[in-house]
């Protein structure tokens, strides 16, 4: 299992948040997305199939890019 956490400087909310871990959970592969609001970044648990490189270019498409 590989964890890692993303700086997504576009969080603002809970929905912001929500949105993230509704989108990257549908991820096959992905197994646990949490998220700060005031640190503005989500902590990410994940198994093959899935990659960082899917859930950057996941969280890219849907306008939460990770810095």
């Amino acid at each position: 299992m590989t964890q890692k956490t993303f700086s997504i400087p576009g969080i603002s909310c809970g929905h912001c948040v929500n949105a993230i871990k509704t989108e990257l959970t549908e991820l096959d592969g992905v197994s646990k997305v949490e998220g700060n609001i005031e640190g503005k970044s989500v902590e990410v648990e994940w198994d093959a199939p899935a990659t960082e490189e899917m859930i950057k270019n996941k969280l890219t498409e849907i306008n939460y890019p990770a810095v």
